[in-house]
């Protein structure tokens, strides 16, 4: 059986340790020394573009890697910054656009924006935990959604916030034991659902996350296990008509022992 429940308590039971342990890996340290002693450099939101590796480092930190390319958009993030509800990042449902902007808040601080704990320091954490993520997710994808979704979780104050992030949506989904084609249904009907099936304020109790979690964690074991039973012919003809279940005992008591409290 995988063993996503157990990597997952291994990382989090000194998360300080892990993280540091990511932190002095020669290719993140080459880039967050570069990061730290670059940065500060930085007058103009042009200046921050233009430097390619500061540019995508910030990126990665706040998981807009996938944005990069994107420079006009991000552009428009930064010009427009965070001062009130109108603002280009305000107005876009993902908050980490929001957050991208108050750390690097050239609207409010202008060429000071660069020499802000949030754009120095808070940037490298987030790029480090960031790291740490997508390294156990070369190894095990479930254990990334579940390193994400506990380091999220307490953002969000409403279901259309975890719909707009595509590795909420499949933490929430696959705990809950919804299927992923109910993404294509009304997105009001899809947040409804959800807010039906949780209770958000619960998502700031870290006791309560880390129920969630471990509950989606024992669903992507079975799940993974349940699919490599029925497309591996060997293991259907060793195991015969048991097999077809896809979850062994262990998963199955872990199941029934997860709870979140609602």
């Amino acid at each position: 059986m995988l063993s996503t429940i157990a990597d997952y308590t291994r990382l989090t039971k000194d998360m300080g340790k892990s993280l540091t342990q990511v932190a002095t890996q020669p290719d993140v340290s080459r880039d967050t020394d570069y990061f730290l002693s670059h940065i500060g450099n930085v007058k103009t939101i042009d200046d921050f573009l233009k430097d390619y590796r500061l540019y995508s480092y910030a990126m990665k930190a706040y998981g807009l890697s996938d944005m990069t390319y994107a420079k006009a958009f991000m552009r428009k993030v930064l010009t427009e910054g965070i001062a009130d509800n109108k603002t280009f990042a305000n107005k876009l449902t993902d908050i980490r656009y929001r957050q991208f902007a108050a750390a690097f808040n050239f609207a409010a601080l202008g060429d000071k924006a660069t020499q802000t704990a949030a754009a120095t320091t808070g940037t490298a954490t987030q790029y480090v935990t960031q790291t740490m993520e997508e390294k156990a997710g070369d190894q095990n994808e479930g254990l990334r959604l579940a390193l994400y979704f506990t380091r999220k979780a307490s953002t969000i104050t409403n279901s259309y916030q975890i719909l707009a992030d595509k590795a909420m949506t499949q933490v929430v989904q696959t705990a809950l034991g919804l299927p992923s084609t109910i993404s294509s249904a009304d997105i009001d009907a899809q947040a409804k659902m959800i807010t039906s099936k949780i209770k958000l304020t619960d998502l700031q109790d870290p006791a309560k996350v880390t129920k969630f979690v471990q509950r989606f964690a024992a669903m992507w074991d079975a799940t993974r296990a349940q699919s490599d039973t029925s497309t591996n012919p060997a293991l259907v003809l060793i195991g015969g008509a048991t097999t077809s279940i896809g979850m062994d005992t262990n998963v199955l008591t872990t199941l029934q022992n997860i709870k979140f409290n609602r």
